[in-house]
């Protein structure tokens, strides 16, 4: 009958999904025209990194997600966690990793000369109540340097 066969071949009507490996609702258009010098405000959906994790490895393994999306959004290789930020994901715990974490990301330049990359970016904390991450994207901050 045709509901057994529209069962069996349900997946054959299923669009394909594209798979990307960024960072859930941001898309750096045009890396080439970016200013030198921006800053942005974005989510990090933790736990989606963090799920089945080892406890004690959770806390440090967010730390290098938060430069890991660091690089993805700011193309730098150079990045740093503020203390604040730091400080805001070892808060519970070495396995009680907040579950998203607001993140300002600040792209700056070096200011030593023999530095390897003459770029690097600061996250830093943006404190955000729990349950007002809804509808948060990723923005654009103004720079008043530029």
């Amino acid at each position: 009958s045709k509901a057994t066969v529209s069962v069996l071949n349900w997946k054959k009507h299923i669009p394909p999904q594209k798979t990307h490996k960024m960072v859930k609702g941001y898309t750096p258009k045009n890396k080439q025209n970016r200013p030198e010098l921006f800053t942005i405000d974005t989510t990090i959906h933790m736990h989606k990194y963090l799920k089945g994790r080892t406890f004690k490895k959770r806390a440090p393994f967010a730390c290098k997600v938060v430069r890991k999306v660091a690089k993805t959004l700011m193309g730098t290789e150079d990045n740093r966690i503020e203390v604040r930020l730091n400080k805001a994901i070892w808060s519970q715990g070495v396995k009680g990793c907040p579950v998203r974490i607001r993140v300002r990301m600040e792209r700056k330049r070096n200011e030593d000369d023999e530095a390897k990359n003459k770029l690097y970016t600061v996250a830093s904390y943006v404190r955000v109540r729990k349950g007002d991450f809804k509808g948060l994207t990723t923005k654009r901050v103004s720079n008043d340097e530029e």
